[in-house]
């Protein structure tokens, strides 16, 4: 009886540690090891390079003052041109009949001028001997003044329709190349339509696209080193002149324009170049995919660990896709904060995890 009794009182001792065990298992939380990243921003480096061409920094539309029918056109694109040369001319036919006609209505206007002119010099002998009536008199001057107006009138509509007919031909404003012809022979062209393009050749500019989350590559003055793609050994160099106010939608970049200081002869219009800036800039804070998980309404969010005690915090975040991988951080995170960069659909909201272990950015 008594070896029942000791039987039964180890099984209840054994039963009564292993309670123990559990509890205190269930009052230990489990620590799991995680990869994790602490949020920055990654270097430009002084050879990130960027591929543009080049363009003149002004190009000057010229058109025809006036509707016409195009008959010659005397450059192609690629020509150089002079201030002066002529471009392009249009149908002059209606402009000479206008000139004609203008021509013709002022001889008209002058011939009864002189008449209106003897017939009030006849009324002024005749009011001396009292054979006409003052009143005739101041009729016949002021149809005399009448017809001198006319013949001022006349005068200037011959004037306007000789210098419609200098509208007809096209001339460059300024020295520079052709970039672009917009009419053809036998073209009806409007007025004020764009004929010819002109490069001017003073000053030119290396159009880029830059990302948009590299902020500050496009400030104003930020200096790059432009070289012919065709021959390395030449080279300029570029400040930022202007940039896009808005981001392409595709590409997420901005068009920025590089002013060239003293380019060599071998710059053309239309070359291609590869501009790098010439000092290192930081650029947006950016995670490696793996960082980025995805709530159920498609919002990115990461797991924000606190130094402290080691528990994570999910926090939403503003993500897009980055060039050359990975996402760029717009909002939602600080540098310096550590992030769970792997495993992230498998964190629950203050587990506690271990970071010894970090990933190379």
């Amino acid at each position: 009886m008594k070896q029942v009794k000791a039987i039964a009182f180890l099984c209840l001792a054994v039963v009564a540690l292993s309670a123990c065990s559990e509890a205190e298992e269930q009052a230990t939380p489990q620590v799991r090891p995680a990869l994790s990243i602490i949020a920055g921003p990654r270097e430009s480096e002084p050879g990130s390079t960027f591929t543009g061409t080049v363009e003149a920094k002004l190009n000057v539309d010229i058109g025809f003052r006036l509707l016409g029918r195009v008959t010659a056109r005397m450059v192609d694109v690629g020509d150089v041109v002079r201030a002066g040369d002529v471009l392009m001319t249009l149908d002059t036919t209606s402009l000479q009949l206008a000139v004609r006609q203008a021509e013709a209505d002022l001889a008209s206007a002058k011939a009864k001028f002189d008449l209106a002119q003897v017939n009030a010099s006849r009324q002024a002998t005749l009011l001396r001997t009292q054979a006409t009536t003052r009143e005739r008199l101041e009729e016949a001057e002021q149809t005399a003044e009448a017809a001198e107006a006319t013949v001022k009138q006349k005068e200037a509509d011959l004037t306007k329709a000789r210098e419609q007919t200098t509208y007809a031909t096209v001339v460059a404003q300024t020295d520079g190349v052709v970039s672009a012809v917009s009419a053809e022979v036998g073209q009806v062209v409007a007025a004020g339509q764009s004929a010819v393009t002109i490069a001017r050749l003073e000053a030119l500019d290396a159009v880029i696209d830059v990302p948009d989350t590299l902020k500050a590559l496009q400030l104003p003055d930020t200096e790059y080193e432009v070289t012919l793609l065709s021959n390395p050994q030449i080279t300029a160099q570029g400040r930022v002149r202007e940039v896009a106010p808005e981001a392409d939608g595709a590409t997420r970049t901005r068009r920025t324009k590089l002013a060239l200081s003293t380019p060599d002869k071998a710059f053309r219009l239309g070359s291609t170049v590869v501009a790098r800036p010439i000092a290192a800039v930081a650029t947006a804070i950016w995670l490696p995919e793996t960082a980025i998980g995805a709530d159920q309404s498609g919002g990115a969010f990461v797991w924000v660990i606190d130094p402290a005690s080691g528990a994570v915090a999910r926090r939403p975040v503003g993500a897009e896709k980055a060039q050359g991988g990975g996402y760029d951080i717009v909002s939602g995170l600080q540098a310096g904060e550590r992030v769970v960069s792997a495993g992230v659909n498998s964190l629950t909201e203050n587990q506690i995890v271990s970071f010894t272990d970090e990933i190379a950015r």
